[in-house]
């Protein structure tokens, strides 16, 4: 399956922005990233998501996971933004013209918005992962809730300059994967995907930056395809990125980059 030239589909981004403001980002920064430069491991191809057909993905928590082909990942960044080493992060991607999946936390979204808009500026996708990243499982309910939607409107306000609990891109990690009956009833009422993850580097561990490339690497190896949990807010994660992605680019590895479900349009000629 060679990269292509070509987005699939191009995602309904904002109400009330139109045709126009699509068809601009299409021939900007995310049209090219998904457009590799000869050499580099690009994005090989746009996979739609909704909560009817995904509601909960990633075989680590969930019974199912996304339908990836075999070589095929999805790589997702949990935590940020965080000033320190979310740009060498997203700098790495960009300059192999991949892209991922973030998750934000809420309180540092609200604190570095101009961070959070250039993720989005650069074609990623943005979820959400509460507002402290504290443990859902162990508060009162109310409390639960609370956390989800004041994360959702920070990363709102921070994209959109407004502080709805309505996301833009209806996508949800819990913090350590700790789920509630009610947590999830609630996001699933709501339309919102709530991702687990297939494979992951342990990077909240204390590993040196090779071990951390080692463990993945052997992981993906076992796996060959899958949703791969990363965090963009630990330093060791950002250092072994560029290794990582030539290792897929190498091994013949093709990126997957996520977005809601919306209106398909398509585009030729896409310099």
């Amino acid at each position: 399956m060679p990269n292509t030239c070509r987005l699939e589909t191009i995602p309904r981004l904002l109400n009330g922005f139109g045709i126009a403001f699509v068809v601009a980002l299409a021939c900007g920064p995310a049209a090219r990233a998904a457009c590799p430069r000869k050499g580099t491991l690009g994005t090989s191809r746009v996979m739609e998501v909704d909560a009817v057909s995904f509601p909960r993905v990633g075989l680590k928590e969930f019974r199912h996971t996304l339908p990836l082909r075999d070589h095929e990942v999805v790589l997702t960044f949990d935590d940020g933004p965080w000033p320190p080493t979310t740009p060498k992060v997203l700098k790495t991607l960009a300059k192999q013209c991949v892209l991922a999946t973030f998750f934000l936390i809420g309180k540092p979204a609200s604190e570095h918005p101009t961070l959070v808009r250039r993720i989005a500026a650069e074609g990623h996708s943005i979820g959400d992962h509460t507002w402290t990243h504290f443990d859902l499982s162990h508060m009162p309910q109310s409390n639960a809730f609370k956390e989800i939607d004041d994360g959702i409107a920070a990363v709102e306000w921070a994209l959109h300059g407004t502080a709805t609990t309505t996301p833009s891109t209806p996508f949800f990690r819990f913090p350590g994967f700790l789920t509630t009956p009610a947590t999830l009833e609630l996001l699933r009422s709501r339309g919102i995907v709530v991702f687990g993850a297939d494979l992951w580097a342990n990077d909240w561990d204390p590993l040196t930056p090779k071990a951390e490339l080692r463990l993945l690497i052997w992981r993906l190896r076992v796996a060959r395809k899958g949703i791969i949990l990363l965090h963009d807010a630990e330093h060791r994660t950002a250092v072994i990125l560029p290794a990582f992605l030539r290792y897929l680019r190498d091994h013949h590895y093709h990126v997957v980059h996520l977005v809601p479900t919306g209106p398909a349009v398509d585009f030729d000629g896409v310099p």
